[in-house]
């Protein structure tokens, strides 16, 4: 264990201090509502699994207890807690009480590292109404209690008879760091209920990243324990996500290292349209991409092209393979474990990644690698390019498809369709469409609205399910056709996000299954088509009430069953009252469908966003997909959950 003894206060580093966090903790951690919840309890989780990246940890533990306050538990080397003689205080007090202090800024202490910023275990500590360290070094379990950044009980020795958890979960006798926190409800004042299947979700992809660590979750709440232990890496994440999906090919692993670097990716096509490209850095999830995903893109586009040109696949003359045909069907995963030292991300959430000399690198890795791969296995090349010359082929399908569509527009005036309503302004940032569902909801919303800055399409009848659906098919329906010249930033090849003619997307339907129904339909056509305009926070859903209720003069619109009986709870009985169930928007006048749905300042909206793209596209694959057996599987799991209208 000569390691363990380098593990000093030598290597913590103080930049800055606390006090900037609880001001703005939306700048660190993201948000201050359900997703910052969770995030402080992965920045907790994240330095322990750096532990395990670093060689020092097998065994990572997280319990929810019925309070709401978390406890996450490792058995890596525990925090150092000698004197710093510069501040004359433990370097584990140091750490939790100052931003930008830890083993990480070095390079010494931590070779790769998630927790970059240095800032995680301090920021929970500034946001949490209480906040407590267990260390176990050397036998003895060293303590310390924080409340809101601020030390509450200084560093002392405690009985290891008097830590019931160490002695219900942890092996005796052995080191490591236990930390438990209690979100400050000051600064999360939507909730402090940690959501269970997040946790899990997000703990699940930590152990498919970090293969050979065990991942321990309880869940005191529901009495929930789940275990996770992954051998296979990344491989079993791809095939955890193609799981279901007609695949093309056996599985393709390329790891190699350089200078520095070192990169895994996996790659396996299947039988749908869409790509599903996750990326991660040090195990954290860049879902916005950044330079390895970028570098990865060009060195597989490339790879095809050469493999196609060197073959002779490529028929006809005008045949080109772009990168958006070979991403076609194409589920990847790129991870990198690189040093801390110089990593540098895009936010303080670590969203995308920022290092210039990184594309370079995973270009040269991966396309020596696949060249060599598709050499070997010239059965798994041929068909990862016959995929791409289908894409191909669809593509120019949809483009003939489509320009016969502009050219039909073309002779309607302004080249819009003849049903949109449009608003006066022509500035995307003022503007908002309403994508609505029949005649009278139609009518009323275009008497209703404000001109100035809200349009109306309505579309008649159920929408296509595109899932699954070619683009050419898709750009033939009169329905879409609409949409998609309204929208104005064209579709596949033609998209371009900075085109759309309206910031805000609102698909309003009737408040009952049908209406959410059309919904689906209309968002498994963006989700699947249009994903940059759900990217860009464009895409909403209206919020129609469900009920009027009207005593007297006193007038009440509610959305639910639950807030009706609420409501009501709260009226004087003794008096007469009057409760009108709307079956549809057409039943609203313009007035009423303006005061309670379209109107900005007292309208409800639910944004749309993509949190999870695997989860999702899984969701949208399952539910909306010709595939029977995964859609029965479902509905009966999920039958009790159902609140039938009947």
């Amino acid at each position: 264990m000569a390691d363990n003894q380098k593990y000093t206060s030598d290597q913590i580093v103080v930049l800055e201090g606390l006090e900037p966090v609880r001001k703005r903790p939306a700048m660190y951690i993201g948000s201050t509502d359900v997703r910052g919840l969770h995030h402080c309890l992965t920045e907790i989780v994240d330095n322990s699994i750096d532990e395990a990246l670093a060689g020092f940890a097998k065994n990572i533990w997280i319990i929810v207890h019925p309070d709401n306050s978390v406890t996450v538990a490792d058995d890596g080397r525990g925090i150092p807690i000698d004197i710093m003689p510069k501040y004359n205080k433990p370097a584990l007090e140091i750490i939790m009480t100052t931003l930008h202090s830890g083993g990480k800024f070095e390079g010494a202490a931590y070779k790769v590292s998630g927790g970059l910023h240095g800032v995680g275990a301090a920021c929970v500590n500034a946001l949490s109404s209480l906040y407590q360290v267990e260390v176990r070094r050397d036998n003895k379990i060293h303590f310390m209690e924080f409340s809101r950044g601020k030390t509450k009980t200084k560093l002392t020795t405690i009985d290891t008879t008097k830590v019931p958890l160490l002695q219900t979960l942890l092996p005796p006798n052995i080191n490591g760091t236990t930390t438990t926190f209690v979100p400050d409800t000051e600064i999360f004042k939507e909730t402090t209920d940690f959501d269970d299947k997040t946790i899990i979700h997000s703990i699940k992809d930590r152990a498919y990243l970090t293969s050979k660590i065990y991942f321990h979750f309880y869940d005191e709440r529901k009495s929930i324990q789940r275990h996770f232990y992954f051998e296979g890496g990344i491989l079993s994440l791809l095939r955890e996500i193609n799981k279901g999906k007609t695949v093309v090919h056996e599985p393709i692993y390329l790891h190699k290292e350089y200078d520095g670097v070192d990169v895994e990716v996996a790659i396996q096509y299947n039988d749908t349209f869409a790509e599903n490209i996750p990326s991660f850095v040090n195990i954290i999830n860049t879902h916005e991409g950044g330079t390895h995903l970028t570098g990865f893109k060009i060195a597989l586009t490339k790879c095809i092209k050469d493999y196609a040109d060197r073959k002779e696949m490529l028929k006809g003359k005008d045949d080109s393979i772009t990168s958006d045909d070979v991403r076609e069907g194409l589920t990847a995963i790129i991870s990198l474990r690189m040093g801390s030292k110089d990593l540098q991300f895009e936010g303080q959430t670590k969203g995308k990644l920022g290092n210039s000399e990184v594309q370079p690198i995973v270009t040269k890795v991966v396309r020596e690698e696949l060249d060599m791969y598709f050499e070997e296995h010239p059965d798994i090349a041929k068909a990862i390019v016959g995929k791409s010359i289908l894409a191909i082929q669809i593509r120019k399908a949809a483009r003939a498809a489509k320009d016969a569509i502009m050219r039909k527009g073309a002779f309607d005036t302004l080249g819009l369709p003849g049903k949109l309503a449009d608003c006066q302004s022509k500035k995307p940032e003022e503007c908002e469409i309403y994508i609505v569902e029949g005649d009278s909801a139609g009518g009323s919303a275009k008497q209703g609205r404000d001109r100035k800055f809200q349009a109306i399409l309505p579309l008649w009848g159920k929408a296509l399910n595109t899932e699954g659906m070619r683009l050419d098919k898709i750009v033939g329906s009169d329905k879409l056709k609409d949409l998609i010249i309204a929208l104005g930033m064209g579709i596949g090849e033609t998209f371009d996000a900075s085109k759309v003619r309206y910031h805000r997307i609102i698909l309003m339907a009737d408040a009952d299954v049908d209406g959410a129904h059309i919904s689906t339909l209309l968002l498994t056509f963006i989700f699947r088509h249009l994903p940059g305009i759900i990217e860009h926070g464009y895409v909403y859903l209206a919020m129609p009430p469900l009920f009027r209720i009207k005593q007297g003069k006193t007038l009440k619109y509610v959305y639910s069953e639950e807030e009706r009986e609420k409501y009501l709870k709260t009226i004087d009985s003794t008096k007469p009252y009057d409760i009108q169930r709307y079956k549809g928007l057409g039943e609203m006048n313009p007035q009423q469908l303006w005061d309670t749905t379209m109107n900005p300042e007292t309208r409800l909206l639910k944004r749309i966003s993509i949190g999870d793209a695997a989860r999702a596209d899984e969701a949208f694959r399952i539910l909306m997909s010709e595939d029977v057996p995964p859609r029965k599987k479902f509905i009966v799991t999920h039958a009790h959950l159902a609140n039938l209208d009947i």
